[in-house]
């Protein structure tokens, strides 16, 4: 087989449709539009939501129930990788963390994960910490102090 051999699989693709090209098309005159109206115009869109200027239905409905996202805690995450740039014997504080770069802002507190393996002694003063990296901090012979 050569390049110049190549063909599409049948029905790949599809003649486009020629709207407003005569009688034989099916859709000639109004080219499928209908006949005048907001939609039948050039460049016309409509928000599926538009209801014509009725108040819609997302404004009728009453407003229920009570949310309490703006009390969410929100966590600054490390790894316990990010630890292995600190020498033997550190403690590691958030005040330390965010002068090294490793986190930018301390939000609500800061929570430690494992990933990675930690390779280091060091003692590490956090808000929160996962399972495993509670138990790859125990490994590593490292301490972990909850704030």
């Amino acid at each position: 087989m050569k390049l110049h051999e190549l063909e599409k699989n049948p029905g790949a693709t599809k003649e486009r449709r020629r709207v407003g090209r005569g009688p034989g098309s099916g859709l000639g005159k109004t080219s499928g539009k209908g006949q005048k109206g907001q939609k039948a115009r050039s460049g016309a869109s409509i928000n599926p939501v538009f209801e014509g200027g009725q108040l819609p239905l997302y404004r009728r409905l009453p407003k229920r129930g009570f949310s309490n996202a703006i009390f969410k805690k929100e966590y600054a995450v490390i790894n316990v990788f990010d630890l292995n740039r600190f020498e033997n014997g550190t403690i590691i504080t958030p005040a330390l963390l965010k002068e090294a770069g490793i986190i930018k802002k301390q939000l609500s507190g800061i929570k430690v994960l494992g990933e990675g393996t930690l390779e280091k002694k060091v003692t590490i003063q956090a808000h929160k910490f996962s399972a495993s990296a509670l138990e790859k901090i125990k490994e590593s012979g490292s301490k972990a102090e909850v704030i």
